[in-house]
């Protein structure tokens, strides 16, 4: 948890003290705005939650190989968002953006207080990018999650003039 919390932290830093205005402008028509990925992001790591919870209670035992989940970073490997974590073209201000990942992060941090570490090794999910991924290799990939997100906010602040 503390590479996910060290990524949160840069994160927020990043966007500190940007305007309303400016988080939820788009550099492009087909480019997410930095309000986007950050509402990308808490939802994101709400399905996680969900369904690492679900996996781990009716899940089978499986026996999964640690992946190089930090190759995540890569910016120049695309993945297509599923439909429930793309984000809305509503706008939102940065408190409600930050309110809404505090929120994402209190249910994580809960839901790994209480699980059972050996069973999170044991029990794996499908990844788009990985193939599967055990549960414990899920919780550590939203840091490395959130380390690409943050770089695609440099591009879009850059790309912005900000």
């Amino acid at each position: 948890m503390k590479a996910n919390e060290e990524a949160r932290e840069a994160l927020l830093e990043e966007v500190a003290g940007l305007s309303d205005e400016a988080i939820n402008k788009k550099p492009a028509e087909d480019e997410w705005s930095i309000k986007q990925v950050l509402e990308h992001l808490y939802l994101f790591e709400i399905d996680v939650v969900k369904s690492v919870k679900t996996e781990l209670a009716r899940g089978e035992k499986v026996d999964v190989e640690e992946k190089p989940i930090h190759l995540s970073t890569n910016r120049k490997m695309k993945f297509e968002a599923p439909d429930n974590m793309k984000p809305t073209e509503s706008y939102m201000t940065l408190e409600e953006l930050k309110r809404n990942l505090s929120a994402s992060r209190k249910k994580l941090e809960r839901f790994v207080e209480n699980a059972d570490e050996r069973q999170l090794e044991e029990k794996a999910l499908p990844h788009p990018g990985f193939k599967v991924l055990s549960l414990a290799q899920w919780i550590e990939f939203i840091g490395w999650h959130e380390q690409r997100h943050l770089l695609q906010i440099k591009e879009v602040k850059e790309k912005l003039g900000l």
